[in-house]
């Protein structure tokens, strides 16, 4: 048991998040992840999800992982750097490597790890980040654990990172510019080409994480390649867990970069890896969205986006900037977006509330994203249920 302090403690500090709303009420998957899932026991259309292309519960993947679990067993022994890796980590290396369309690749535990661990292996002190002010949690780790000064720059706004790269320019080392390349909760998409030509103008590094673009933006390649921008990016960071329906976390660069990578980062070289058979679950997924079904996918997907989001702007919501499958509904009250996500499920629609911290006070929203998968049918039901609620409680 713990001390009764340290219980009487955090126990106030949790009842402090209920009252101000500010707690995760995790829900339950009972069964595969899907357009269409079982939650908590109810079947739901799913809009609260990273399963862009409909991948996480795809045959193949599945059985690419149990045909590699029968080869190589379960448990990857021990950190690889120290157990060393099974053979297919190799292939899955050069077909990220191919996805990224970079000279060498590197796979990490999670996408987190990546951020976590890259950041402050190739900056340190003397350097400095100037970092999007609404960039991932997983970036700002990555920077507070680095021995970098940061300078934030207005979101997407190209003025004030000019402006913050006058500020630094000839005072450091290195400079590094970080930003995501869609973001996750508004769904609009970083001003790379403007990004990458101040950095050439002021020297600077390119860090781009593509966890919400890869499989959605430019054939699947993701937002640099949608851009035009992939060969003046200096680290391309991804992600598994999305799009491509599995897990773990990816950087494409050049050889020499990636080398370094794996002999800096503590993330890759202290954390033990993803069994074998994510690593085979990966290169499937990659195989499928290269292809030409890849693009299919894509283009189904795209046309779910649009027209969720055109009907949600007709009934009179706020989708804020979204120019990607992520579809905010905007509400600004923490109560009534709390309120509309527990009506939409018990009419089968599982969303979830985003909330302060996750966002600013004034901007809680509910995130929409949609699926590949999702029928015409699935977000009729969705808009049916955003139209009575959204009006039952004054929204619209």
């Amino acid at each position: 048991m713990v001390k009764h302090w340290v219980k009487e403690y955090y126990g106030l500090k949790l009842k402090e998040l209920i009252e101000r709303g500010e707690i995760w009420e995790i829900k339950r998957l009972m069964g595969p992840a899907g357009p269409r899932a079982i939650v908590d026991g109810r079947e739901v259309v799913v809009l609260a999800s990273n399963n862009y292309l409909n991948l996480a519960n795809d045959p193949r993947l599945k059985q690419a992982a149990i045909e590699a679990m029968e080869k190589y067993g379960w448990g990857p022994g021990a950190v690889w750097a120290i157990a060393g890796y099974h053979e297919i980590l190799d292939a899955l290396h050069k077909k990220i490597a191919e996805f990224k369309r970079t000279e060498a690749a590197l796979v990490f535990p999670t996408g987190f790890a990546v951020n976590a661990g890259t950041i402050p292996a190739i900056v340190e002190q003397g350097d400095v980040i100037v970092s999007d002010e609404l960039n991932h949690g997983s970036i700002i780790d990555g920077i507070r654990l680095s021995r970098a000064d940061k300078v934030i720059y207005k979101h997407c706004d190209v003025a004030d990172l000019e402006d913050k790269l006058k500020q630094v320019h000839g005072k450091y080392k290195k400079i590094l510019i970080v930003t995501d390349g869609v973001f996750s909760m508004d769904g609009d998409i970083a001003p790379l080409r403007e990004i990458v030509r101040l950095a050439r103008e002021y020297n600077a590094m390119v860090y781009v994480d593509d966890a919400h673009g890869e499989g959605v933006l430019g054939e699947g390649h993701g937002s640099p390649a949608h851009l035009g921008v992939e060969e003046e990016v200096d680290f391309h960071v991804g992600t598994f867990s999305k799009a491509l329906g599995s897990s773990g976390g990816m950087i494409g660069s050049d050889y020499e970069v990636i080398e370094f990578i794996r002999n800096k980062a503590r993330t890759w070289l202290l954390s033990t890896g993803f069994p074998p058979a994510v690593a085979a679950a990966n290169l499937k997924a990659l195989e499928i969205v290269m292809s030409d079904e890849g693009k299919e996918r894509i283009r189904r997907l795209w046309d779910n986006r649009n027209y969720f989001k055109k009907e949600l702007d007709n009934l009179g919501f706020n989708t804020g900037k979204s120019q990607t499958p992520i579809i905010p509904v905007i509400i600004g009250d923490t109560k009534k977006t709390r309120e509309l996500a527990k009506s939409l499920f018990e009419e089968g629609v599982f969303v979830v509330p985003i909330v302060y911290p996750m966002v600013a006070r004034g901007t809680e929203r509910i995130r929409n994203q949609v699926n590949a998968g999702h029928t015409r049918e699935d977000l009729d039901k969705a808009l049916a249920a955003y139209e009575k609620h959204g009006k039952r409680l004054g929204i619209i």
